[in-house]
């Protein structure tokens, strides 16, 4: 029978690693515990905490380091165990004791709770760089693990080197909050290739295609990653293009009544009134200082007022990339955020005007995105943005030379680049031209749309 290990030494290894603000390696550990354990059993012991949640594993083989979970809630998280060990692993987020009481509150029936109306003294409560709704060193702790390589580089690099996996992760996540039924790898094919997955609705392809479009819309150009009514609009104009009942709603301040799935919740009614609220909450969050907190300003009050008949929340995680992204700091692309307990903050929100729920919720979403973007550097290559910036151009270029029965030199790559190539990256498209020109072979041709024995012919007579 195995041997049972202590409560006590499981936390003695949390407070170890709580002491530890950048994480610990298991070599380090060791040393800490003086050899009193062997390397497999501390291991074990690991392994046990992180799929409880109560601790956090960063990075990969050698450069793995275990953090505190939540370590942005220190201090926050007083109750955790009490409060999360009868959660199985990935079905919720650790919860402080504030954040478990509005819980217990969003989940009894709804009619046990009171029908409650839009609160103007919620917002009037709040004074930009006065209030705080995430603690000062709760704000330190997510800029700590939010910060980027591309820290001192001009607003949106950052967002821009990671673009081709940000368009996937946030575009997954995001629907997936929303009930989309597409995979991960369904999306990304989606995205890539333009194949749309077997059995799936126009409604969610379109929905995953119009994520694209809108991250798109804030990362290419810098100049759009600025916090104004314009930029909300037009977020919501891409999100809900060919979602809406009335295609004229699109990017339009709405002018009916509109109701809260599964909430007692009643947003204003009055389209004058909501158009002067939606003008007020954006400018408060443009007077933010800080863009953690104004990130997390955004993901309440724009949920809270309900501006738009449809789609406000996936506007709320949109706009709230859009301080991240000018900063430089990891986006937040709401991977592995379980969808009930994102349902149960926003209704918090909304008949309670509590935001710790929510909070608990967005740490565990930015812990999650920074482990992502941030502690796995190895996957952050800026060469993948150019190829897919100029997949289509790439494929154009080996697919003319081949069929043309030219040789594959640096001249005719250079005659064939097209004009969508910028001036600017001319250089870096032949020479990424030629790199796919010598890893090119009869079996991966089909990637350019060449028939094995096209290329063959080619091959022999170019390269016998």
């Amino acid at each position: 029978m195995p041997k049972v290990t202590p409560q006590a030494e499981f936390v003695r290894l949390q407070e170890l690693i709580a002491k530890h603000p950048n994480g610990i390696a298991i070599e380090a550990l060791m040393g800490a515990l003086n050899g009193n354990v062997q390397r497999r059993s501390l291991q074990r012991r690991l392994a046990m905490l992180v799929e409880r949640g109560q601790i956090q594993m960063v990075g990969n083989a050698r450069a793995v380091r275990y953090h505190s979970v939540s370590r942005a809630l220190k201090g926050l998280l007083k109750e955790e165990t009490d409060q999360t060990e009868h959660v199985p692993p990935g079905t919720y987020v650790p919860l402080s004791p504030e954040a478990g009481r509005i819980k217990a509150y969003v989940c009894q029936p709804r009619h046990l709770r009171s029908p409650v109306g839009y609160q103007l003294k919620f917002l009037e409560q709040y004074h930009p760089n006065q209030t705080q709704y995430l603690p000062q060193d709760l704000c330190a702790q997510l800029h700590a693990i939010g910060r980027s390589p591309a820290e001192q580089t001009p607003a949106g690099t950052f967002a821009r080197n990671i673009l081709n996996r940000l368009l996937i992760d946030l575009s997954w996540a995001s629907s997936r909050l929303e009930g989309n039924t597409y995979s991960r790898l369904d999306t990304e094919r989606l995205i890539a290739f333009g194949q749309a997955a077997e059995g799936k609705d126009a409604f969610e392809t379109q929905m995953i295609l119009n994520h694209k479009d809108a991250i798109e819309y804030l990362v290419r150009d810098p100049l759009r990653a600025n916090l104004s009514v314009d930029t909300v609009i037009a977020l919501h104009a891409l999100l809900s293009d060919g979602l809406m009942a009335d295609p004229a709603a699109c990017g339009r301040i709405r002018s009916r009544a509109v109701e809260i799935g599964g909430s007692v919740y009643l947003p204003v009614t009055l389209p004058q009134r909501l158009e002067e609220l939606f003008g007020i909450v954006i400018q408060m969050a443009s007077e933010i200082n800080d863009p953690i907190e104004q990130a997390f300003f955004l993901m309440v009050h724009l949920p809270y007022l309900q501006p738009f008949e449809d789609v406000n929340k996936r506007v709320s995680r949109l706009a709230a990339n859009v301080p991240l992204i000018r900063h430089n700091l990891c986006p937040l692309s709401f991977i592995d955020v379980p969808q009930q307990a994102y349902v149960d903050a926003m209704i918090g929100v909304y008949e309670l005007n509590q935001v710790e729920l929510l909070r608990d919720v967005f740490v565990f979403a930015y812990e999650r995105s920074c482990q992502q973007y941030v502690a796995v550097k190895q996957n952050l290559v800026p060469p993948d943005i150019f190829r897919l910036r100029y997949r289509r151009a790439l494929s154009e270029v080996v697919a003319a030379i081949v069929r043309n029965d030219e040789p594959a030199t640096e001249l005719s790559v250079r005659a064939r680049t097209p004009a969508s190539v910028a001036v600017v990256d001319i250089e870096h498209f032949i020479e990424l031209t030629m790199a796919e020109f010598k890893a090119l072979h009869a079996g991966n041709a089909v990637r350019f749309g060449l028939r094995p024995l096209e290329f063959s012919a080619w091959q022999g007579k170019h390269y016998s």
